[in-house]
């Protein structure tokens, strides 16, 4: 069996990983990057970075990348589709905030690829694709983690172990760690489509969230596509909603022509609001989707994972550069960013959902009444901006010490 050893592993190269890989290397941390794919996948879900993200990232030179690979968005909308009502959104309001009052709208795996390729040339810092985390034991000095290959079991002695390995989490299932939460009744289609429904749909911007009791939708565009997605009823089979029957139904509700347009994919998923009771266990860290999953709506997922692993990598730096309580630290991190997870991506990301889909009659003119109060009132509108580009959360963080 092949024996390495590292300061730090971590499991799984998407994202989160890759930014927390690429920041302890960066720092002369020796890291080990495990992936099961011979590349970092090429996952379509998230394709939004918020201005602290971009704050965050631009440390590493690499913001200016995505800007110029992405689409800038200052403005985006919440819409009525019934009514086609638009309430308008501007980050360029808060750019005494920050110095990207915009969102960047690109696919998640651009950044994934930026950073493992550019980790080649970090000291210390050893990527290897192909290789799946199976399993791990830890005691008080270390973790011994377990990789599959296509041919053998390579053994990786590390002083930490971090999993970024999503939703399906295998170091969390390791574990054991308790998961607590619900899963939304409907499930999620997601369509993507070169159609230019910029053309077709009278001002329409890059981020779009269109309210509606029957069915509501998120219209979000990246630079080489358009993405759609809707809910769908539970009792509805696979096979009945990724059929040409279901796509026309949908683009026709939408455009009034829908057998005219193509589509890439057809996606189906189910939506999960759950986080896990503790994010530290001993030498073992979860973060990302292995540790906390919400709805889609605000963009929340991978911005937030990214957070976790600024934050807990920071700490580590404190740890192994400055001599500082190893302890101390991570119990820092643990209530930091367990407390922002808690009550503000699991409340908002709930929030949003409700903003969307609240029900027919009442309920519904209640929901539109607010957004307009929020969108007319300056006060609110600057406080409702800083809390959906996640700038107030980080800030709140920063008292937990």
């Amino acid at each position: 069996m092949q024996e390495l050893r590292t300061q730090i592993a971590i499991a799984g190269a998407g994202p989160v990983g890759t930014v927390a890989a690429y920041f302890l290397a960066s720092e002369g941390i020796d890291v080990i990057l495990l992936e099961s794919g011979g590349d970092c996948t090429q996952d379509l879900r998230a394709s939004t970075f918020h201005p602290p993200t971009l704050e965050m990232l631009d440390r590493f030179g690499i913001t200016k990348q995505l800007i110029a690979r992405g689409l800038k968005a200052p403005i985006y909308h919440f819409r009525e589709r019934n009514t086609g009502e638009i309430l308008d959104f501007d980050l360029s309001e808060i750019a005494d905030s920050t110095p990207f009052p915009f969102r960047i709208q690109c696919e998640q795996y651009h950044l994934s690829r930026m950073l493992a390729d550019n980790l080649v040339d970090q000291p210390g810092a050893d990527v290897r694709f192909g290789h799946r985390v199976v399993g791990f034991d830890q005691d008080q000095d270390g973790v011994d983690v377990y990789a599959e290959t296509p041919n053998a079991i390579v053994k990786v002695r590390a002083q930490y172990l971090i999993g970024t390995d999503g939703s399906n989490s295998i170091i969390r299932k390791w574990l054991d760690a308790d998961f607590d939460g619900f899963t939304y009744p409907e499930k999620f289609l997601c369509y993507t489509t070169k159609e230019p429904l910029e053309e077709r749909l009278p001002n329409l911007c890059h981020v779009n969230y269109v309210s509606d009791p029957d069915e509501w939708m998120v219209l979000l565009k990246v630079p080489s596509l358009w993405r759609v997605l809707v809910p769908a009823k539970e009792e509805q089979s696979d096979d009945e909603l990724l059929a040409d029957e279901k796509k026309n139904q949908v683009f026709g509700g939408l455009l009034g022509d829908g057998v005219s347009v193509d589509t890439g994919h057809r996606t189906i998923y189910r939506v999960h609001q759950r986080v896990a009771k503790r994010f530290m266990h001993d030498r073992v860290a979860i973060i990302g989707d292995a540790a906390h999953l919400n709805n889609p709506i605000g963009g929340f997922g991978m911005n937030s994972g990214i957070h976790d692993a600024f934050n807990l990598c920071e700490k580590f730096v404190g740890i192994f550069n400055k001599g500082k309580d190893a302890t101390k630290l991570l119990d820092v991190f643990e209530r930091q960013r367990r407390k922002t997870t808690h009550d503000f991506i699991q409340a908002q990301t709930i929030k949003n959902m409700e903003y969307l889909s609240r029900g027919k009659g009442m309920e519904h003119e209640q929901r539109k009444a607010e957004m307009q109060r929020i969108h007319d009132d300056p006060v609110a509108r600057r406080s409702f901006l800083l809390r959906q580009s996640m700038i107030e959360s980080l800030e709140q963080e920063k008292e937990l010490v």
